[in-house]
């Protein structure tokens, strides 16, 4: 059992009585330091231009998969008078609601880099870099940096700030070590977790599937077929009819003189709920984060107060098309301006939730909605939307199939889901453990 000692720092507690504690500057050749804070011309080709997401999505590395687009020569150079990329730089985001995301440079591909990535540079005499990268991850250093957030728009941490951070300091040698012994623990964890997220992506594509079939097709594989003059939808039964969805309902979305900013918003019991793209979920309203809005402001919109058996669209944002039906009674709710109301509805509505699921129809609203900066579908074009619509009978018959069916594929993908979670937790743990000295290791 090795010696330990108090670190004087609460979020590391003791460490071994041989590692030295120390600021994260430190650790490093230079200060921490970002990209150009102007916002630059993005094009279709040239150097990538990399910001927060390139981080969130790499899992560790830099994802070239989610940059924000491409700069011209010129802007490069300017960027290189302030930072130029170097292998093994580790790059942390610094404000939003990923902060303190990290990824490590892993190549020596032309780029640059945008203001909301911090860049630490590892001084090698007193810092293996990927020690400092584990070591960043873990609470020991995150929870620093959750107590020195500051608020704006969005959370965010100051350089100067980082800089000053605690982190522990044992040898390099065993630095090194540390980092090889979690590369093997991490990498075989990271493993199981990616299994699991393919078979869930699975289960989403076999649940669309079992929808379109479902909502298209009907339930009775002997019933007479149709043309339904859509090639993508292919035949549909005779008794069926295709139908734009503004003959069904009514849509409103909030009207732009009908805004709020963040001043509108208020605490709970001083307003109304008002919902946006991330309270859906899975087709239902996800209240987990709760947002309210002034009662001024919920009382100047009544033609988007939302009701029980209501529909949500998402019309703006990553996530355009989701929907979700309103399923209880809320109390006062509103929308924002990402959202569309569905209401008034004249077929049974959670038929209609799972006919606006369809594939062909995401595949419609994706095809339109990227063809601007931020993805987008207009409310013109929410009408427009073509819904397959059987008898009434019908419709009740497929919403109870749907809902058996699709019930078995959730609690399959919650179970999942919950393996990933646990394995997370356990990965974060183990980081915290061994890069303060806890836990004793061996590669």
């Amino acid at each position: 059992m090795r010696e330990m000692k108090d670190s004087g720092v609460e979020w590391i507690g003791e460490i071994p009585a041989d590692w030295n504690i120390g600021k994260t500057l430190y650790a490093l050749s230079m200060p921490i330091t970002d990209g150009p804070h102007e916002t630059p011309e993005l094009f279709d080709e040239g150097i990538p231009f990399v910001s927060a997401e390139a981080v969130s999505c790499g899992n560790g590395h830099i994802d070239f998969e989610h940059i924000r687009g491409f700069i011209s020569q010129d802007f490069y150079e300017e960027c290189c008078k302030k930072y130029i990329p170097e292998m093994h730089d580790i790059y942390m985001i610094k404000s939003g609601a990923t902060t303190g995301k990290v990824a490590i440079v892993e190549t020596q591909k032309l780029f640059t880099i945008w203001s909301p990535l911090a860049v630490f540079r590892t001084n090698p005499k007193k810092c293996f870099y990927e020690y400092l990268y584990y070591f960043i991850q873990s609470d020991a250093y995150q929870k620093q940096i959750e107590n020195k957030w500051t608020y704006g728009t969005q959370q965010n941490i100051g350089m100067r700030t980082l800089e000053k951070l605690m982190i522990c300091f044992p040898s390099i040698d065993q630095q090194i070590n540390i980092a090889d012994y979690l590369d093997i623990k991490c990498s075989k964890i990271d493993e199981i977790i990616e299994k699991q997220q393919v078979i869930i992506e699975k289960l989403k594509e076999y649940k669309l599937s079992i929808i379109t079939e479902a909502v298209t097709k009907g339930l009775n594989p002997d019933v007479e077929m149709k043309d339904s003059g859509n090639i993508e939808i292919g035949k549909i039964p005779s008794i069926s009819r295709p139908t734009k969805l503004k003959y069904l309902c009514n849509t409103q979305g909030r009207i732009g003189f009908k805004g709020y900013t963040t001043t509108d918003l208020v605490d709970e019991g001083e307003g109304a709920y008002t919902l946006g793209a991330s309270h859906l979920n899975n087709g239902k309203i996800d209240l987990t984060d709760p947002v309210f809005i002034s009662w001024e402001k919920y009382y100047e919109s009544p033609e988007i107060m939302v009701k029980q058996n209501d529909i949500l669209i998402v019309q703006r944002g990553s996530t355009i098309g989701k929907v979700a039906i309103v399923d209880k009674n809320y109390g006062e709710v509103t929308i924002n301006p990402s959202l569309v109301l569905i209401n008034k509805i004249h077929i049974d509505s959670k038929y209609l939730l799972y006919a606006l699921s369809a594939r062909y129809i995401a595949n419609y609203i994706n095809l339109i909605g990227t063809t601007t900066a931020i993805p987008m579908i207009n409310q013109k074009q929410i009408n427009d939307l073509v819904v397959i619509v059987p008898p009434d009978s019908i419709q009740i018959s497929v919403v109870k199939y749907l809902d058996d069916k699709c019930g078995k594929i959730d609690a399959n993908i919650l179970k999942k889901q919950k393996l990933i979670e646990k394995l997370q937790e356990y990965k974060k743990s183990l980081i915290y453990e061994v890069v303060t000295g806890k836990k004793e290791h061996s590669c």
